[in-house]
């Protein structure tokens, strides 16, 4: 009897540690967009970025982004087969209330791509004033000298209020404009920027928290100025020259 009371008491026990042990996670909701692998190692940015920066920035934060616009496209399998920049360009034109997710996450999505592969390893064509390129020779053309653009892409970088972006773009007029948006929010999302800061992105800064403190702290101007080191100017140039190219016409005439 003491044998049997012993091990009912056991699986009573067994019963409670299972029933009180928590769930297993859910699984990340597939959906059209996939979060792509850094073009580089997380330690490549070293000593300008920390690579357990870039390892959480990416693998945690980036990735959720991606799990959270697949969330609220669940659904709308019309709207699943749109881009990324079709999604964030009309968000005014999506259902209400999906609007605010894909602005959101579908912004975190396309700005931290971006992002990426606006930066590479210290070497040649990064870092410095993007000396030999179109980029760099518009930027002295619209800015006056390079430093002069500097002080005003890291003024908009450190005059961003809580967390955002700092954005070179190529507005409509083909000229160059320097702008700030809040958030996740992008020069390409119609209806959410003012119409003054919207253009075609060829150079992206990250000013949120989570893309500085492990190393920097509440330096932010150090992080900026960090930044300028790992710029890397043949992606930017390659964004600017196709922002610039006239369109190309239908039937090729």
């Amino acid at each position: 009897m003491k044998t049997g009371a012993m091990a009912l008491a056991g699986a009573a026990a067994v019963t409670r540690v299972d029933a009180q042990a928590p769930a297993a996670a859910a699984p990340a909701p597939t959906g059209p967009f996939t979060l792509g692998a850094l073009p580089y190692a997380p330690a490549a940015l070293e000593p300008h970025i920390d690579a357990q920066t870039m390892t959480i920035h990416h693998d945690r934060h980036h990735k959720a982004y991606v799990d959270n616009l697949n969330k609220a496209l669940v659904g709308a399998p019309e709207l699943q087969k749109k881009t990324i920049e079709e999604l964030i360009g009309g968000i005014t034109f999506l259902p209400a209330e999906i609007q605010k997710a894909v602005q959101n996450n579908g912004g975190g999505h396309w700005n931290h791509t971006l992002f990426w592969g606006l930066m590479a390893a210290p070497g040649a064509g990064v870092g410095g004033e993007g000396e030999g390129t179109a980029l760099g020779a518009a930027i002295v053309k619209a800015f006056g000298s390079f430093a002069k653009f500097k002080e005003k892409f890291s003024d908009a970088a450190m005059k961003r209020f809580g967390s955002g972006w700092a954005w070179l773009v190529v507005q409509e007029d083909g000229g160059l404009a320097v702008v700030s948006t809040g958030n996740q929010d992008n020069p390409l999302m119609q209806g959410v920027v003012p119409n003054a800061d919207r253009g075609k992105p060829v150079l992206a800064l990250d000013v949120w928290e989570h893309a500085y403190y492990l190393k920097y702290q509440n330096k932010r101007a150090d992080y900026v100025a960090a930044w300028f080191n790992v710029v890397n100017w043949t992606a930017a140039n390659a964004l600017y020259e196709a922002a610039v190219a006239p369109p190309v016409k239908k039937g090729g005439k």
